[in-house]
């Protein structure tokens, strides 16, 4: 699916999205609201392959992507980092505590639907690949937003892919935020194959309609429970 069929595709969604969020204003509901968490950038990279693509890259190419398709569903939508930077003062004694303090910071001022944190995985063996997606297992709306991304990823951009939505206590932005927070691990850079797809358009395409699909399906389930 090259950028252009993406963005035709988008129009043509956006014409229904419209009649929801014509729907939404006349009962007097909020305009949907979504943070994109870009993970790692600046003096972190997060992961790299073994040919040097950095996690910290792909991260901002798919979150702008995924930014762009939600804006025409009529979402208003933030991203945490919109360039190679962090979310740190270069004062700070520990840059990657900061960073999250201030990720979640934001999060919570916003306070949006739901919050979608991009991200690429990694593993010690180079077979192991598949998009994954976490979420926090106190919170049911987490739940149901990551069992609908992973079912999209699964159904739209790989078939083969058998994973689930699996709960995790332990990341510290699903911990320390309020609003139904994902962490979508779209691929593992330890995996050659995987990691040269994961720099593809026409992959990251395909990734990113899934995504915005399950978020879609997430933020309409919320309307109709309203």
């Amino acid at each position: 699916m090259s950028l252009v069929i993406l963005c035709a595709a988008g129009i043509l969604g956006r014409q229904g999205a419209k009649l929801v969020s014509t729907a939404k204003e006349a009962q007097g509901l909020h305009t949907w609201q979504v943070v994109i968490d870009v993970g790692h950038g600046g003096i972190d990279s997060g992961k790299v392959s073994a040919d040097g693509i950095l996690e910290k890259d792909v991260n901002l190419a798919v979150a702008k992507k995924l930014k762009m398709l939600l804006e025409q569903q009529d979402v208003k939508v933030t991203l945490t980092r919109d360039s190679d930077r962090g979310l740190y003062e270069e004062g700070d004694s520990n840059k990657k505590v900061a960073d999250l303090q201030n990720r979640c910071a934001l999060i919570e001022k916003i306070k949006p639907d739901c919050t979608v944190s991009i991200h690429q995985n990694s593993y010690t063996s180079p077979e192991v690949r598949g998009a994954q997606v976490f979420y926090y297992g106190q919170s049911p709306e987490g739940e149901t937003l990551a069992t609908l991304v992973q079912e999209s990823l699964v159904t739209r951009a790989d078939p083969d892919n058998h994973r689930q939505a699996k709960a995790n206590d332990t990341y510290y932005l699903l911990k320390r935020t309020v609003s139904p927070t994902v962490i979508v691990e779209c691929g593992f850079l330890s995996c050659p194959q995987e990691a040269a797809l994961l720099t593809q358009d026409d992959y990251q395409n395909k990734l990113v309609w899934a995504i915005h699909m399950g978020v879609m399906e997430f933020l309409n389930g919320v309307n109709d429970a309203a």
